[in-house]
């Protein structure tokens, strides 16, 4: 008989490393809360720039002085809250238990979802007779790109998680917020913490020398020289997953922790010649401090920090925004 072995142990981190599925990611975990609120948001990325902030942070190096820090801008159109999703608990995971659309849908959600009888509040009395049963309720969201620089039509449809621990309540709230808008100070306070999640920059197939970084051979190399030296050993014949090889290089679902919001405005900080392959951030904007993954104009998902560090609230004193 072959001999007998356990599973492999541990996590093989970010691989296989494929393209993501889908140009803007889905919020697979957010962080606990008390109260029944909107855990997570989305903004369209419109570029960078740099800001003069005073540093008042005591014990820092820099403490009085004023500090260059690099900023990213995100542009931030009111979600518009089309739907509700309940989920119920099974031994597979959440199940969807059911749903209700609501019937005054925006005429752009069309080209996303198919229009018809959604039964609005059949499917809402529904949903309040078989609340024993609801485990978690999300609400369904769609972004407005016409407000926004991006020059598209077709919204993007994805859910937004309720936080708090009494399901009633997070139903009631989902209830008013149906047919409403999620604007941004709706969702975070300036001088938080947020997690980031975005596909990031799609750069093809690359080598293992751009892609891992590995050495560049010298001249007595066997015809090659940006390739690895071995692929493994001779026995077991096969190659490992730890061996650099050629392959994709992003557009991979990535997660950045910890983002502090400088500012939250409206409309004044476009530059004078716009932001390049970008446009106009027409209405509602975060700054967040430093970068942020993804493209311009790819869609950013943002949530409350999960493991947010020792100053989980801090708001540095802005002078200037250079454009």
């Amino acid at each position: 008989m072959p001999e007998v072995k356990k599973s492999r142990r541990g996590s093989k981190a970010f691989w296989p490393r494929k393209r993501a599925k889908r140009i803007y990611p889905d919020i697979t975990s957010y962080p606990a809360a008390d109260k029944a609120k909107v855990m997570g948001f989305a903004a369209y990325k419109a570029g960078m720039l740099h800001a003069i902030v005073f540093d008042n942070r005591k014990g820092s190096l820099t403490y009085g002085q004023e500090v260059s820090t690099p900023i990213t801008v995100l542009d931030c159109p009111p979600l518009k809250v089309i739907g509700i999703r309940a989920y119920r608990n099974s031994f597979d995971g959440m199940k969807v238990l059911t749903e209700a659309v609501s019937k005054n849908v925006p005429k752009d959600v069309g080209r996303k979802l198919k229009a018809g009888n959604f039964k609005t509040e059949e499917n809402l009395g529904e949903l309040e007779k078989r609340m024993e049963q609801i485990s978690k309720v999300r609400l369904i969201v769609a972004t407005q790109p016409r407000i926004s620089g991006v020059r598209k039509k077709t919204p993007e449809v994805f859910e937004l998680e309720i936080g708090g621990k009494n399901v009633k309540e997070n139903f009631e709230f989902a209830k008013n917020q149906l047919n409403k808008e999620i604007s941004a100070k709706d969702f975070v306070k300036e001088g938080e913490l947020v997690d980031v999640v975005a596909v990031t920059k799609g750069k093809g197939t690359q080598g293992p020398v751009k892609r891992f970084g590995v050495k560049i051979q010298n001249r007595h190399a066997k015809k090659k020289l940006r390739h690895v030296g071995s692929l493994g050993q001779e026995r077991p014949g096969k190659v490992r997953h730890t061996v650099a090889q050629a392959g994709q290089m992003g557009f991979q679902r990535r997660t950045e922790v910890n983002k502090r919001v400088l500012k939250i405005g409206n409309g004044d900080i476009t530059p004078s010649n716009g932001f390049v392959r970008y446009g106009v951030a027409k209405g509602d904007y975060i700054l967040i401090q430093g970068s942020v993954p993804g493209s311009k104009k790819r869609l950013v998902m943002l949530r409350y920090a999960v493991r947010p560090g020792k100053v989980k609230f801090f708001l540095p004193e802005i002078r200037e925004i250079v454009k």
